[in-house]
């Protein structure tokens, strides 16, 4: 069902309720008890990956720089940047950008990971950045990058994803950052 689907002539639809019909689940991905939710469906909307990138431009648009999370976080960031007309800085997993590196890692609902930005060839001291993501689970991503962008001096303004999973405690653990979420499930 698109975006299309979900609209009617003279009605605008509530953008989380496009989000989550346009979201597959998929049980057990990556491990089992895991309910992945796949946002592949929804950036390929057209129309619904234009008002996402319109509502997370309006919460960004105070920054100088959006940061994206590798890999689905990049989507969104570069939409965002280019509506904002601002530069995108890419949140790299671990070992995929050349050193010098700023590096952390984190736990997460399902593993352990680390992320990285360069550490030479972009000044990002004082720089007020918003942080964006496709899914806020428990938080951990999220927090890395937080600390990850501190660490490199820059003035985190908030976080923006397009879905939160509200049960899984994400927003308590990033507190006091704000947290800014298309869809809440």
């Amino acid at each position: 069902m698109g975006f299309d689907a979900v609209t009617t002539v003279g009605e605008t639809a509530d953008l989380g309720d496009v989000i989550d019909s346009l979201t597959r689940v998929v049980a057990d991905f990556p491990k089992p008890g895991v309910q992945f939710k796949d946002l592949t469906p929804l950036f390929a909307d057209r129309k619904a990956m234009i008002a996402i990138t319109d509502a997370i431009a309006g919460i960004a648009s105070s920054a100088e720089l959006v940061a994206g999370i590798d890999s689905r976080g990049f989507l969104v960031a570069a939409a965002v940047a280019a509506r904002l007309g601002t530069g995108v800085l890419a949140i790299r997993k671990g070992g995929k950008l050349p050193p010098p590196v700023h590096a952390e890692s984190y736990d997460l609902e399902y593993g352990s990971a680390t992320l990285e930005i360069p550490a030479s060839g972009i000044d990002l001291r004082h720089r007020n950045v918003m942080i964006i993501d496709d899914v806020l689970a428990t938080g951990g991503t999220l927090g890395a990058a937080a600390r990850l962008l501190q660490r490199a001096q820059c003035n985190v303004l908030g976080l923006a994803v397009v879905m939160e999973l509200a049960d899984l405690g994400g927003r308590a653990a990033l507190a006091p950052l704000p947290v800014h979420s298309l869809s809440r499930v």
